[in-house]
């Protein structure tokens, strides 16, 4: 077992984390361990600086409060140094290539952060730089959030493998990740869905595939209740994510059945996890006796997203 951790260890040096499609059920457990074990030495007070003196850019074409925060007091309790790009400190807004751009970060740099809109762009600068790239968000997937919540999961419950996962709400990056990152821990996931945005129906397929071989499922439906029937975790997400705020109205219409609240919940399991990926709309896709609720872990899912990025960095940039 020792011999395979250390071998898991090697293989994640100088990778790129751009979506949990991309790394073995093995590579995600051992992010997930570390993240559990970082966080432990974090609150006992013990230092741990494995990359004392490197440096991680910090690309955002998006802006955030938890991916921000999170990957620079991570990076200073690595030991290194979080520098922040917003898209007005580069050149990328003022028509330089992310090849271009990639090259001469890797020159300067020890890896590189980018939340941003469409998820080529991620897979552009990995492909021209020569440092690992991490993905802090985009469109189609966030696989730093689902690992901060799988680590959150795991803690609550002891295990992820058997587990019911229910995501209710738009099929966005969060659904994508959660489904695939689900799938890859042998988990059972439900997602339920309006017609018109349920999740990218490739991510399904491939999702359906890899849980066929981990001893998971996933199930992709409109009804609320069949999704969350006898669920272990609740995941919901705003109706309009950030760049779809003009079709807040629209939205709100198309989901106003798809509210997670108490009458929802009682399908669940009555120890069931209520999770966010945060910013809440309270009111909106959850009512405040949930999200406010004894079964609600939030704020420990938003802390660990310190500590399963911690996790990525010190694998992937050691």
């Amino acid at each position: 077992m020792e011999l395979m951790q250390q071998d898991i260890a090697l293989g994640l040096k100088g990778k790129d984390f751009l979506a949990l499609a991309d790394y073995a059920p093995e590579e995600i457990r051992y992010l997930l361990d570390l993240a559990v074990e970082l966080k432990r030495k974090q609150k006992a007070g013990e230092v741990y600086q494995p990359l004392k003196g490197k440096t991680l850019g910090m690309i955002f074409e998006k802006s955030s409060t938890r991916t921000r925060v999170s990957f620079e007091v991570g990076m200073y309790q690595l030991g290194g140094h979080a520098l922040f790009l917003s898209k007005n400190d580069l050149q990328l807004g003022r028509g330089e290539t992310i090849w271009d751009t990639a090259q001469v970060m890797s020159r300067y740099l020890d890896g590189i952060m980018i939340r941003t809109f469409e998820h080529r762009r991620v897979i552009e600068l990995a492909r021209g730089a020569t440092i690992p790239v991490i993905n802090g968000l985009t469109d189609s997937a966030h696989p730093c959030q689902v690992l901060a919540d799988y680590q959150t999961v795991l803690e609550q419950k002891g295990r992820l493998e058997g587990l019911k996962i229910a995501y209710i709400g738009d099929g966005n990056n969060m659904a994508h990740s959660l489904m695939m990152g689900g799938a890859k821990l042998g988990m059972h996931v439900a997602v339920a869905s309006p017609e018109g945005y349920m999740p990218d129906e490739g991510i399904s397929k491939n999702t359906k595939e890899v849980a066929s071989q981990t001893g998971g499922s996933l199930l992709v439906t409109t009804d609320p209740i069949e999704a969350i029937r006898d669920a272990d975790v609740v995941y919901t997400d705003v109706w309009a994510s950030m760049g779809f705020e003009e079709e807040q109205k629209i939205r709100e219409k198309a989901f106003k059945n798809y509210q997670v609240n108490g009458d929802l919940v009682k399908h669940a399991k009555k120890d069931y996890l209520f999770m966010h990926c945060l910013p809440a709309h309270r009111g909106e896709e959850v009512s405040e006796e949930v999200i406010d609720g004894p079964n609600s872990v939030i704020f420990d899912e938003a802390e660990n997203r310190l500590h399963a990025q911690k996790a990525i960095m010190a694998a992937t940039m050691c």
